[in-house]
């Protein structure tokens, strides 16, 4: 791995759905997310951080370094278990070694292990403790740039699943169904990375570019009946000469307009309503603006 961050760094992410639910809520009937005030959709940062960890999953799979911590069914315990078996260090009860040296050991043997812990951090301080982090990588919620309009479609599956079903219906065996959607929402979401938290992780330069590479292509790896069509859009990286910062990161995403190309048009329904644009007059000095999409 090479050498910790040494910029600061903050980013704007769009992405768009199309006839499809980009975050379902488990507490609405998986309805797509929604602010209630102003019917503005939302995707978590949550959800947008799984998709980046199934991306470096496929990209790294096996690669010393870049295993995944939050995996889907993962028993966490049993991931600190291995800093403990590779350190051979016995485990305490719910609490890290008396020894500072080999508390931080066993912790830094973590981030150094997994991609996840070492971006975004975790609190491991379970059953078999192995310490606690705060990442260098965070990411806000996504929020719709105009109201999105959830859809509730009637779908039928012509087959059924047990044979009593099959008798109720007189061999007609037919299943109903339904889904939800969004006809078209186009997403923004922020993203900080920190130089200085970067230290204490060992978040790299190479972490970095294949954090760059995750926002770009994860959708391409994430397709699903009920998720439609997504795709990233646009990615675009403020880079700061320090790496303690030069500006504050809410002037810069200030800085990035998205509006639509003809506010008079019917509702929208693609990408190519919307006009994009970065006010490069308004970017401070020792800050490197980039779109990397």
């Amino acid at each position: 791995m090479t050498v910790p961050l040494t910029h600061r760094y903050e980013f704007v992410y769009l992405f768009d759905v199309t006839k499809g639910n980009p975050n379902g809520d488990p507490d609405a009937g998986n309805l797509p997310r929604l602010d209630p005030e102003t019917n503005q959709g939302l995707v978590t940062d949550v959800a947008l951080k799984r998709k980046i960890r199934n991306f470096v999953t496929l990209d790294r799979e096996g690669a010393p370094g870049y295993a995944i911590y939050m995996q889907e069914k993962a028993i966490l315990n049993n991931q600190h278990r291995l800093a403990y078996e590779a350190l051979k260090i016995k485990p305490e009860d719910k609490k890290l070694p008396r020894d500072e040296a080999k508390a931080r050991e066993i912790t830094a043997w973590m981030c150094a292990n997994f991609f996840d812990v070492r971006a975004f951090g975790a609190v491991m301080t379970t059953g078999v403790n192995a310490g606690q982090v705060r990442g260098p990588v965070q990411l806000s919620f996504a929020t719709s740039i105009e109201p999105v309009l959830p859809l509730e479609i009637s779908i039928t599956r012509m087959a059924v699943t047990t044979e009593k079903e099959a008798e109720t219906q007189s061999g007609d065996n037919r299943t109903m169904g339904r889904k939800h959607i969004l006809p078209y929402g186009l997403y923004r979401a922020h993203g900080f990375i920190s130089a200085k938290l970067s230290e204490r992780t060992g978040f790299s330069d190479d972490d970095l570019q294949l954090l760059w590479q995750a926002l770009i292509n994860m959708f391409e790896h994430d397709r699903s009946a009920a998720r439609g069509e997504m795709a990233a859009r646009k990615l675009i990286v403020f880079e700061h000469e320090s790496a303690m910062g030069n500006a504050p990161a809410h002037k810069l995403f200030d800085a990035v307009k998205v509006e639509r190309a003809n506010a008079e048009e019917r509702s929208a329904r693609c990408f190519a309503d919307y006009a994009i644009s970065v006010d490069t007059g308004a970017i401070p000095a020792g800050v490197r603006v980039e779109e990397r999409l």
